[in-house]
């Protein structure tokens, strides 16, 4: 598996595009990374690029766009809404996969000793990269901004980790470090006020205000016994937030960066927002993400608002990010494309999905054609996904039943196990297809002498193995899917146990069709012992599926009556 970083560098410049191309074109240059998003805001002026890749292909592309924009901004004539002190005011890091905070780290400190060595730009280490815990917050690093640093730079306390002590007055100084995956998200407000905007700021993040006497806005601070400020934390935890006024909207919002939305998510975020601001008379309208998003926020969201309803969450994914979407006002500003803006969806090969993005025509006529893929594999996995999918259906109508009212959790539950087989088995689809293009490829590799005949034994053995545990996935996650479907032919909404009942047969095909699939596999593969247990698991499988199945009909025609 691939070490891949995430790369989230804020430069100042969000007007100009010609400007904002030229380093991005910089960031698409290297191989092995990819460009994921490039958010500009005139406003703030400045834009958030995201890129991803293997950590040394991501910090050569972040250096070169660094060294790109030090060239193209002029930061002496730099004005806009958002705190800045450099050209690249910020340049964090993040691990996505297979690799540790630690490790990234390392990578972040190697990327600000070649800034601050080569580019002679003035380089502080923050979050995870950055040792000294009195200097590794951004905002404190920040405190003062551009126009503040050609004096801070010279206090003892204040020399930059890497590059000189000296404020380059056209580059400025760039912050550079290792931190968790952050989310920025502004929420729109009915209010032209930044003074209100930032009260509702200041009730909400987590480092909240400082206390005064008297008047909160011009009282006299109230002092610890060893003499800082006293404050008052705010509601909404691992929340940093400013309130401003966005001239190009013509509207006040709160600005948030959500350090750990395992803690704070979005959409509790949001909805906090709208309780405070409701309570100073302001309503919230809607909200903007800046940059990215995990798919998990998203559905997280969903199903919040869903079960703010009280209405089954156990629906699809598209329809949990629409909810989401609309729940949040997320497209109030300018559309939001999920496809463009969640990363998981970014980064997403469509050889991954070829089959299930098919329309069910170009399925059908692909499995038709004389191509050997998508065979019987493919089709098991997808009649098991139907199957779950009409269990799933039948969960949906019992939840929304009228006069079970009462009982729309325990649906929502059903529903939602039975979309989670329903997505598993259609992932499965393209596996199974996947799993015989190794094959074919393994065949194809050269057996000119004795180290490749060695190389490509083992690749068939190796994606022989893979074509033998595809199918049997499909059939130990279709037969659990069972337990959906003869629940929603129990106690389901008793207009649908049809629907359950041809569930049931759906179920019943898929698990006999992907267990062909092991044994004629497993006669290719060379550890018999392997062979020998899973086939005699898949035999059990088989043998419960059919008997399940005659249960399930049993009960759905004594419930259909004649």
């Amino acid at each position: 598996m691939k070490k891949l970083i995430e790369c989230v560098p804020n430069f100042s410049e969000g007007r100009d595009l010609n400007i904002i191309k030229q380093i991005t074109n910089e960031i698409e240059s290297v191989e092995g990374v990819k460009l994921l998003n490039v958010d500009p805001g005139k406003a703030t002026n400045r834009t958030v690029v995201t890129f991803v890749g293997e950590p040394e292909a991501v910090i050569n592309a972040a250096f070169l766009a660094i060294k790109k924009a030090g060239e193209l901004i002029d930061m002496s004539k730099h004005k806009g809404e958002h705190p800045r002190m450099g050209a690249t005011d910020v340049c964090p890091l993040i691990p996505i996969s297979n690799i540790s905070m630690e490790e990234t780290a390392e990578y972040a400190k190697k990327l600000g000793k070649r800034v601050g060595e080569e580019l002679k730009i003035p380089v502080y280490l923050y979050e995870a990269a950055q040792s000294d815990k009195s200097r590794n917050n951004l905002s404190v690093i920040r405190a003062g901004e551009y126009e503040g640093f050609f004096k801070k730079i010279k206090l003892p306390e204040w020399k930059p980790d890497f590059g000189p002590a000296e404020f380059d007055a056209k580059r400025g100084a760039t912050v550079i470090g290792a931190r968790d995956f952050l989310v920025a998200y502004n929420v729109n407000l009915n209010t032209t006020s930044t003074r209100r905007a930032n009260s509702i700021a200041f009730d909400v993040r987590e480092a909240g205000r400082v206390l005064r006497e008297g008047n909160p806005v011009t009282g006299k601070i109230v002092t610890n016994p060893d003499g800082t400020p006293k404050s008052i934390p705010g509601s909404l935890k691992s929340v940093k937030a400013i309130g401003w006024f966005i001239e190009e909207y013509g509207v006040a919002q709160i600005s948030m960066n959500l350090t750990n939305i395992n803690i704070t998510p979005v959409h509790v975020a949001f909805d906090e927002v709208c309780k405070k601001a409701d309570e100073r008379g302001i309503r919230v309208t809607g909200s903007e993400l800046v940059g990215l998003i995990p798919l998990k926020a998203m559905l997280d969201a969903g199903k919040y608002f869903l079960r703010k309803q009280k209405r089954s969450v156990g629906v699809s994914e598209k329809e949990l990010i629409k909810i989401a979407i609309k729940s949040m006002g997320l497209d109030e500003l300018a559309p939001f494309k999920p496809e463009e803006r969640i990363i998981e969806y970014l980064l997403k090969e469509k050889v991954d999905s070829k089959l299930v993005s098919m329309t069910l025509i170009d399925f059908a006529d692909e499995t038709a054609s004389e191509s050997i893929a998508p065979g019987g594999g493919s089709i098991s996995a997808y009649v098991g996904s139907l199957g779950a999918s009409l269990a799933t259906m039948v969960a949906n109508l019992s939840s929304h039943k009228k006069g079970w009212d009462d009982r729309w959790e325990e649906f929502s539950t059903w529903a939602e196990k039975g979309n989670y087989y329903k997505d598993e088995l259609i992932r499965l689809v393209d596996q199974d297809t996947a799993a015989f293009n190794m094959i074919m490829t393994a065949f194809g590799l050269p057996k000119g002498t004795d180290e490749e005949k060695k190389i490509r034994t083992q690749a068939i053995q190796d994606a022989t193995k893979f074509a033998i545990e595809i199918p049997f996935k499909v059939m130990q996650t279709t037969y659990e899917s069972m337990e959906v479907i003869k629940a929603m032919v129990e106690m389901g909404n008793p207009n649908s146990v049809t629907d359950a009942g041809v569930g049931a047969l759906c179920a019943r095909s898929a698990v006999i069709g992907a267990y062909m699939n092991v044994r004629i596999n497993g006669t290719g593969y060379d550890d018999k012992n392997f062979v020998n247990d899973i086939i005699a698991k898949g035999k059990k499988i088989e043998e419960q599926t059919i008997a399940l199945e005659a249960e399930i009909l049993k009960i759905v025609n004594s419930k259909i009556g004649i």
